[in-house]
Parts: structure tokens; C-alpha cells; sequence
């Protein structure tokens, strides 16, 4: 990948990240340009948005802050780890999940 194609792309990679809409939103310009920095950080933080939402309706059944706040520590992480890659230009993968988001979201941006 080019200098100049990350170049291009990291303003939407960081978008992505910011929330849900902002995902949606970088997704579709990002369908004309097909920028392959920009798909790798849509597909990250489309995968982290829904199992945050996911995960979380099933934590919010529990009645404890300390289930709550380790739920919400470890996104916050995941989710500034995707946004420091986006930043820096970098290709990181989220840890433990990276590679099987980009494996189920594999169609965005080809």
C-alpha cells in the first residue's frame, strides 16, 4: 500500500471509529473510492461497533458496576488501539478479533 494511498484514506479511517453513524458514513463515500486503508479500518470498526452492542445488551442485564465498567474499559481500549492504527497510518488489527473481523467483512471495500 502506498504512502499516498493511506494518505487518502486516513481522514475516513479515523471517522470510522468515532461512532456507529460515523462507520456508516465513511462506508458509503468509501464505496466510490475503494481506498483498501480506509476498507481495513471500516471493516475493524464496523466488527467492534456490533459486538459492542451485542455484548453490551447482555451486560446491561447485570446489576454491577464492576461487570460494567470492565465491559466499557475493554472497548475503550480496542477502540483507541483502531483509532491510533488509523492515525499513524498503520494496518493494526484490533487484538484477538482484528483478523476475524476482516475475515466476516471480508466484501467491504472490494
Amino acid at each position: 500500500m502506498t504512502e499516498q494511498t493511506i494518505k487518502e484514506g486516513k481522514g475516513l479511517a479515523i471517522v470510522s471509529y468515532l461512532t456507529l453513524i460515523g462507520t456508516l458514513i465513511a462506508f458509503i463515500i468509501n464505496n466510490d473510492k475503494k481506498n483498501p486503508f480506509t476498507s481495513f479500518h471500516i471493516r475493524q470498526a464496523l466488527g467492534l461497533w456490533l459486538l459492542e452492542m451485542l455484548i453490551g445488551y447482555f451486560i446491561g442485564g447485570f446489576d454491577s458496576w464492576m461487570i460494567t465498567l470492565s465491559f466499557w474499559a475493554f472497548f475503550m481500549i480496542l477502540f483507541f488501539y483502531g483509532i491510533l492504527g488509523a492515525v499513524t497510518g498503520k494496518l493494526y488489527s484490533v487484538p484477538v478479533l482484528g483478523p476475524f473481523f476482516q475475515k466476516l467483512f471480508a466484501s467491504i471495500g472490494k
